[in-house]
């Protein structure tokens, strides 16, 4: 027998939406700009190639971890917030205690599966350096797991602190190892050329050639950052659970009803996690196969066709990288550069979607049809309102957004090349990652629902399309890796018109379009326009740089009144966000908001 009991030292946290939304949006910023700081050295440490390695260990990883978890932490904050709504709160404990056994069980899987992974994919895509950064990485997928166990708990009990901190921990703990690895695997690497004229025991012709070999050590060092800031991240959430624990009262407990059967409790996370596990694994799955076919493309196409290739691209790609043959992974590393920044978008959406579950649950829960019916079009509201002027934005301004970045403006033709190919790739791209920002909560939200098989089924659909479009498009010389934002541009416009269309059916609602889509579309437009012309007119008469950094800055400020013009938001809805009440009453008295 289980002892489900638990003394606990704290009140217990329950959120809002906006408030939790808050919460994660503060937390995912941290997250973000401690990225940069991770990411942005470790570009210059790296270079292209050397981000090749880095990505192809990661979309080995995201599979195997979808698979790992099974969909398990989003099952548990749903099934813990129905069971917290119903005050059952026994089961609310049992649950997590059911959870642990089986994410340390995943977890462990998982490590050993993507070991044993590495050789298929060194094998496939002629990239044996890759093998490094995936033994790094490995050990990340228990640790992954582990944390797993806590955030989706707390999740279910609104309270998206415990998850902020952990991510801001391990974000923080990335920046110290990571690029401090990867430095010491390059200088080690390079005092070794400099004695012997070797490499690992290789010889090499010229300095750029052994800077280059040295490359998948460093990114394994890079990787192996992570991997302890995972761990890092664990420990936290880990103590923050044993001191203060989840918040129900012992008199709460104990007039609890008693709790059900293992195998019922079981039966409930299963129903819902299995699905949502099917649908994480087919996304980085075909993540994983699109990365290995479009390596495997661009490495057929300098094999068929370099003239084209090399032509394209003339003086953008290192000398000693085409005579190495990595042509194709330095082309890959050109998507991370352009990747590293266009993903900060999901990454906020993403914090939405996480809180938006357990406050739609709750609502469906209790049936309480105007609550689901505000709860949706809040969430997406705000998420289209983030979403349209920042991925217009970043594909009008790729190129001086990425030189702004990554510093590269003026610099080494090297830098200078990786910066451009990916700020090609990147116009079509930012449009894609609007419609994947707001697939996040759309997805969320059917789940929520009780409905997460059809968040399944529009994935498996977006997924083929995605990859298809991607392995064509790729395969033409004239367009190679510039080809492979558009098979996610139509894959995730799809999934989010098929999810809005499946949401209205299932809750039998109609939501406000106008308010959730054309308003924050027509207004992302406007602000786009502003970037551009601002931007065009600003660097010709002040540093390049600074006119980037104000044209962003008017672009904003001409948002901020056309959402304000078009009423896009409602007093409720601002009022209801922590600093915002006070701003909403203003507009009300000027009648700029309803």
């Amino acid at each position: 027998m289980i002892n489900i009991k638990k003394n606990n030292k704290s009140k217990k946290v329950s959120q809002s939406f906006a408030v939790g939304a808050f919460i994660m949006a503060i937390g995912m910023l941290i997250v973000k700009i401690a990225g940069a700081a991770f990411k942005i050295p470790l570009t210059y440490i790296l270079k292209g190639t050397g981000l090749g390695y880095f990505n192809s260990a990661y979309n080995i990883y995201n599979p195997i971890y979808a698979l790992a978890t099974a969909g398990l932490p989003i099952a548990i904050s749903r099934v813990v917030s129905s069971n917290m709504a119903q005050k059952r709160y026994k089961d609310v404990r049992m649950i997590h205690k059911l959870s642990i056994p089986i994410f340390v069980f995943t977890g462990i899987t998982g490590c050993l599966l993507m070991i044993l992974g590495s050789f298929v994919y060194i094998n496939y895509t002629y990239a044996p350096g890759t093998i490094y950064s995936m033994f790094a990485l490995a050990p990340t997928v228990i640790f992954a797991c582990l944390i797993s166990i806590y955030k989706g708990y707390y999740e279910g009990l609104r309270n998206m602190i415990p998850t902020a901190v952990s991510e801001i921990v391990e974000a923080v703990c990335k920046v110290i190892f990571g690029p401090t690895l990867a430095s010491l695997a390059i200088n080690y690497c390079m005092d070794e050329y400099n004695k012997f004229g070797t490499v690992l025991g290789n010889f090499y012709n010229s300095e750029a050639e052994a800077y280059s070999a040295s490359l998948p050590l460093a990114s394994a060092g890079a990787i192996l950052g992570i991997t302890l800031a995972a761990f890092c991240g664990f420990l936290y959430i880990f103590i923050k659970y044993k001191i203060s624990g989840d918040g129900i009262t012992d008199e709460e407990f104990e007039n609890a009803e008693p709790a059900r059967d293992n195998k019922t409790l079981i039966k409930s996370i299963l129903k819902i996690s299995i699905p949502i596990a099917l649908g994480a694994i087919l996304m980085n799955l075909a993540g994983a196969i699109d990365t290995m076919l479009v390596q495997r493309r661009l490495y057929d196409l300098m094999n068929l066709v370099p003239d084209i290739i090399l032509n394209m691209y003339k003086g953008l790609i290192p000398v000693e990288e085409i005579s190495n043959g990595k042509t194709h992974v330095f082309l890959s590393g050109c998507f991370v550069y352009m990747n590293n920044i266009t993903m900060l978008l999901p990454t906020i959406t993403q914090g939405l979607a996480i809180s938006a579950l357990p406050n739609v649950t709750t609502a469906w829960v209790g049936n309480i049809k105007e609550k689901i019916k505000n709860n949706i079009e809040t969430v997406l509201k705000v998420t289209t309102v983030i979403s349209f002027p920042a991925g217009i934005g970043m594909s009008i301004l790729s190129y001086p957004i990425m030189d702004f970045v990554y510093n590269t403006f003026g610099k080494t033709s090297q830098a200078g090349g990786e910066i451009y190919i990916a700020s090609k790739i990147m116009v079509i791209y930012a449009i894609g990652i609007i419609f994947v920002s707001i697939s996040t909560p759309i997805c969320s939200m059917l789940q929520a629902v009780g409905r997460a098989d059809l968040h399944l089924k529009i994935l498996t659909i977006g997924m083929i399309i995605k990859v298809a479009l991607n392995y064509i498009l790729v395969s033409v010389p004239e367009i190679n890796i510039q080809g492979a934002g558009m098979g996610t541009l139509f894959c995730y416009l799809f999934i989010c018109i098929s999810g809005i269309i499946l949401l209205s059916r299932e809750t039998k609602l109609r939501f406000d379009y106008i308010s959730i889509f054309l308003k924050p579309l027509s207004c992302g437009i406007i602000c786009g326009l502003a970037a551009f012309s601002s931007h065009g007119i600003l660097k010709v008469f002040i540093n390049y740089k600074l006119a980037t950094i104000l044209s962003i800055i008017i672009a904003a400020v001409i948002y901020a009144i056309a959402l304000i013009l078009v009423k896009a938001f409602k007093y409720e809805e601002l009022a209801s966000v922590p600093k915002l009440k006070k701003f909403a009453k203003v507009l009300e008295k000027f009648h700029l908001i309803d």
